[in-house]
């Protein structure tokens, strides 16, 4: 508990800051360009009209993605975790059923999907403590993300985490139509925790869970999640 308490002053620090650093280098470099474009248009025009277009059109667009590469500070709100699934993602529950997961656990699985489109947080947190046991990524298509195919066919990465019990849990980051970008910070061996970023997904996309089939669930389908705050389930 110790060592979990150090980890949590240690991300409130460093969650001070609320642009994601996958997004520093876009915004700092398009905030270049539209700038200097912008500079362009005043001088080289005797009438302004050009300038108050281009603003009119590229301003909000910039504000887009500043607004994608919002960085929260979000801490859960209490250190008992044990048994808790907390949503990995910002998003609505587009997928919510019993499956057969035969590619790592070759059992019945409860399937959760959250579905972020372009206004969402896309950062990723873990959704369960416990020991990063694999992290494995995948090439593939970039079908629409809240298609059943993608689950199957869209690039992505899969990271098991094993809970402090002994309990497997499948985290899979799943690339989309947009999103051509996955990034993943979890490593093989590492000690993990809710609250911790665990990677990244670009401009719309998806995350699954695939939880033991006794797992007490606690959303709805279509029902809106808010990363590291929003209850997935209860582990037995």
């Amino acid at each position: 508990m110790g060592e979990k308490i150090q980890k949590l002053k240690r991300i409130k620090k460093i969650k001070k800051i609320r642009i994601h650093r996958e997004g520093t280098d876009t915004l700092i470099y398009s905030a270049m360009i539209l700038i200097a474009v912008g500079i362009i248009l005043w001088r080289s025009f005797d009438s302004h009209v050009p300038f108050f277009v281009f603003a009119a059109i590229f301003g909000p667009i910039w504000c887009v993605v500043l607004n994608f590469f919002r960085c929260p500070i979000r801490l859960y709100g209490t250190d008992d975790t044990e048994k808790l699934v907390i949503a990995p993602a910002d998003g609505h529950i587009v997928v919510l059923e019993d499956v057969e997961e035969n590619q790592y656990f070759h059992e019945k699985r409860k399937m959760v999907s959250i579905f972020m489109s372009l206004w969402n947080v896309h950062a990723n947190w873990f959704p369960v403590d416990g020991t990063v046991k694999m992290v494995k990524h995948k090439n593939g298509k970039f079908h629409k993300a809240w298609l059943p195919k993608a689950a199957e066919e869209n690039e992505m990465t899969d990271i098991i985490i094993t809970t402090p019990d002994g309990t497997d849990i499948l985290c899979r980051q799943i690339a989309g139509a947009m999103a051509r970008r996955i990034v993943t910070y979890a490593k093989e061996g590492d000690t993990c925790y809710i609250d911790e970023h665990l990677g990244f997904i670009k401009f719309g996309s998806r995350v699954d869970l695939y939880l033991p089939a006794d797992t007490e669930i606690k959303v709805t389908m279509g029902q809106a999640t808010t990363g590291n705050q929003t209850v997935i389930g209860i582990l037995k």
